[in-house]
């Protein structure tokens, strides 16, 4: 995985090469302190991953990367917080907040590993699309079937605000609707189908979609003035994700 890393702040930097350095599948391909410079980097060379502070003298980082044409994936690392909602809006893999423990940047680098190695699979045209638990699999990302009563119901991602669980069966709750679509899925099993940047989990029972959330009170998410409970166990990552 060939990625650049851009910060103003030399340190910040050395941070990050020191964390890729212990990783045999990561190689930092440049770095910059301007981020102007990163532009025509990218246009010329193949570019697999950027690690991109926010707040830099030249352009911030959420303009630098709205300005790029096919941009590659990329993590925001940046000390502000309050950025996190219009980072997870670009689609950003993760939003590492400085100081980065190594924990949470192995967690962001997994995922980039992950997306990128399913980029890079071929698809087989002449391959069985529909496996035997009668789940459809699709390298369309904007949308997912799962199996509802006697049928394979298509969901758009984007129109899914949270996915309760109820025992075997998980409940996905569709935005703009009081309808809910019942499958007979684990949260393994949804979330493999899932952009991995949108979807959360925050509690043994819930997964919730990032960019539905509108409040968090203390515990609690509100999702449409639903209140969804935060597992004590999922604070951790869940706060720093979100900025909190």
């Amino acid at each position: 995985m060939k990625c650049i890393i851009v910060d103003d702040e030399p340190l910040a930097i050395d941070v990050l090469i020191g964390y890729c350095q212990k990783l045999d599948f990561v190689e930092v391909e440049a770095t910059f302190t301007n981020p102007l410079e990163v532009i025509s980097v990218v246009k010329e060379k193949k570019i697999d991953l950027i690690f991109c502070d926010i707040e830099m003298p030249q352009i911030n980082g959420i303009d630098l990367i709205s300005s790029l044409d096919n941009a590659p994936l990329f993590i925001f690392t940046t000390a502000y917080s309050q950025y996190a909602v219009e980072g997870f809006n670009l689609n950003a893999i993760d939003y590492l907040v400085k100081p980065i423990p190594y924990n949470r940047f192995i967690k962001a680098i997994s995922r980039a590993k992950e997306i990128l190695s399913y980029r890079k699979t071929p698809i087989d045209i002449n391959a069985n699309v529909f496996p035997s638990n009668g789940d459809v699999q699709t390298p369309n990302p904007g949308f997912i079937f799962v199996k509802a009563e006697y049928e394979s119901v298509k969901i758009n991602i984007d129109e899914i605000e949270y996915i309760q669980g109820l025992k075997d069966y998980l409940k996905i709750h569709i935005k703009g609707t009081n309808k809910a679509i019942l499958t007979l899925m684990s949260f393994k099993e949804i979330l493999n189908k899932l952009p991995a940047n949108q979807f959360f989990r925050v509690h043994r029972s819930f997964v919730v979609n990032l960019g539905c959330i509108k409040k968090v009170q203390r515990n609690r998410i509100v999702i449409n003035d639903i209140r969804i409970p935060i597992g004590e166990s999922y604070r951790a990552t869940f706060f720093p994700i979100i900025g909190l």
